[in-house]
């Protein structure tokens, strides 16, 4: 984990419940006799989001509908603590303002961007049920809606085009693409999930499975997975290239990255690969600028 990340240790429930009291209900004693949750229970995780959100970030509420994905804040906040490092590069250290491409009903991004380094934010997404749900985050917490805008992208074969505004200018912009390439690789993805959790595989059929996890079809797959979500965005990107400083892009399966890599190259931008590990999950981020 980044080294300014605030969670490197394991979750302190007894502070949590205090933040959330709901979360309470889901708190046990696991074998090693150390307090936990079973995170393969959606309500679970969710609730833990909520405490943490209310306890370390200083959130009023947060919610999300049942099915919609549920980010882990650790992970989260360490992309943000990266782009930061990535901005003071530039000698980029005050009023900043970003993009979130894809921000989902929990707008976890935006959020974290600005309670951590007080930023300003711009979050974008396809949903309609997803603007709904981010636009009410944003509003629940005093403050939150002077820094943070949420804009629904109509039109599904764009990016970025009819979310930036002509001449609008973002230091950067960041995604979490959908990784899988299809419902089937998805579903394998989340079995494989409850056996790294240890839990045993008792989900029936494929909603089951879906709504233990959470996320829509949007969130976890697209047709070509995240490799072609990215080159897209390459591509489209070039026609922004003098309203962004930085774009960026978590990318999940690091054999995608010679053609992503071949992209950038064909795209003309400088690139670099910033490498993301938190415990035995090891991703990076894909960071690329033109001149």
């Amino acid at each position: 984990m980044h080294p300014a990340n605030i969670h490197q240790s394991s979750y302190d429930f007894k502070f949590l419940v205090r933040a959330h009291p709901a979360l309470g209900r889901f708190v046990y004693s696991g074998r090693s006799g150390v307090e936990t949750i079973d995170f393969a229970d959606n309500k679970a995780v969710l609730a833990l989001n909520t405490a943490l959100l209310k306890g370390h970030y200083g959130l009023s509420d947060w919610n999300i509908p049942s099915e919609y994905l549920c980010p882990p804040i650790p992970s989260r906040a360490d992309y943000i603590h990266h782009l930061k490092d990535l901005l003071q590069e530039d000698g980029i250290k005050s009023n900043i303002k970003g993009l979130d491409i894809g921000t989902g009903a929990n707008a976890i991004f935006p959020i974290l961007a600005n309670r951590i380094y007080q930023w300003q934010m711009i979050g974008s997404d396809i949903d309609a049920t997803a603007i709904e749900f981010a636009k009410a985050n944003i509003k629940a917490t005093e403050g939150l809606n002077k820094a943070i805008e949420i804009r629904h992208q109509e039109n599904r074969a764009n990016i970025f085009k009819g979310i930036l505004l002509e001449k609008e200018y973002v230091h950067f912009t960041m995604c979490n693409p959908p990784f899988h390439a299809s419902e089937d690789e998805a579903m394998k993805g989340s079995l494989r999930k409850l056996r790294n959790l240890g839990e045993p595989s008792s989900f029936k059929t494929k909603n089951e499975l879906v709504l233990n996890f959470g996320g829509q079809a949007n969130e976890l797959w697209c047709n070509g997975g995240e490799s072609l979500f990215i080159k897209r965005m390459i591509k489209e990107s070039v026609a922004f290239k003098n309203q962004v400083g930085w774009f960026t892009t978590l990318l999940a399966k690091k054999e995608h990255l010679p053609k992503i890599y071949k992209q950038l190259s064909k795209a003309k931008a400088d690139y670099k690969t910033i490498p993301m590990e938190q415990g035995h999950k090891k991703t990076r981020i894909i960071a690329w600028k033109f001149r």
